[in-house]
């Protein structure tokens, strides 16, 4: 890749990190958790299509030994209350971190969320300071070794929420609705010659 192609291709991971952290925000800062899951699960099939992307890439290799001080991390404590409040009862869940090594993890979708903003808000500090090599390369590893798997499965748990909601059934309503059908027949059955 020239460098020219690095420069756009970060220029296009910066706008998708750009993007996932501002709509988080708004999410978070709105408090709808009606609107929340599936918006959610948009951002973060959207930002797992920029980390696929960098996935697929050659690793590229920042240009220090020691990563460049670029601040503090941003304050995201107040993000990851407010997602965790907003999520309430779903907002525990668990999955398999390794399918190689299949151990359960109990996890927070608000701190997932909150870990996933905190890694590619680095990269984006990088990429704001000019370090457009050490922002992809920030981005690429912890993709791989963090926000990629946090990520897949905060998308597998949201999709679930979606899915139990749409398809789930009353058992309730049905159990009341073949009584109900019952007595009907019965009654028919008692009517006919």
């Amino acid at each position: 890749m020239t460098e020219i192609e690095e420069t756009r291709f970060g220029e296009q991971i910066a706008d998708s990190v750009e993007s996932f952290l501002l709509a988080l925000r708004e999410i978070a800062r709105e408090g709808n958790g009606a609107q929340a899951v599936s918006l959610l699960l948009l951002e973060i099939s959207q930002v797992l299509l920029a980390g696929a992307r960098l996935g697929a890439q050659t690793d590229f290799t920042p240009r220090e030994e020691y990563q460049p001080d670029v601040g503090p991390e941003a304050d995201i404590d107040e993000l990851r209350l407010r997602l965790a409040e907003m999520l309430g009862g779903i907002d525990a869940y668990t999955f398999v971190f390794d399918p190689y090594i299949p151990e359960v993890v109990e996890s927070r979708l608000s701190d997932d969320m909150a870990s996933i903003a905190i890694d590619l808000e680095n990269g984006l500090r990088h990429f704001r300071s000019g370090n457009v090599d050490e922002a992809l390369w920030w981005w690429q590893f912890s993709y791989v070794n963090n926000w990629g798997n946090l990520a897949g499965a905060a998308l597998n748990a949201l999709l679930t929420v979606v899915a139990h909601d749409r398809f789930d059934t009353d058992f309730e309503a049905n159990a009341e609705a073949v009584a109900v059908a019952d007595e009907m027949l019965e009654g028919r059955v008692g009517q006919q010659p």
